[in-house]
């Protein structure tokens, strides 16, 4: 029983040690200011709306290639 109790109590320590060290880190988090975020954000929409259009541009192209492929009369 007492195996039991001391297992509890390293168990409780460890996690209230886990969420101190949690709260000291998220206080080193530097947020970024409205204007930053807004820059950062427009850049990840622009950059994946591009992305975007290049994969499916390859997709279109690989696609005519292989039916292209496909209905060669031998």
């Amino acid at each position: 029983m007492a195996k039991e109790e001391t297992t509890k109590v390293e168990k409780n320590s460890k996690v209230k040690t886990w969420w101190s060290g949690l709260k000291s880190e998220f206080k080193k988090i530097i947020w970024p200011d409205r204007s930053t975020l807004a820059k950062q954000t427009g850049a990840v929409i622009v950059v994946s709306i591009v992305l975007g259009m290049i994969i499916a541009m390859l997709d279109f192209v690989f696609q005519y290639g292989v039916d292209f492929l496909v209905n060669i009369s031998f």
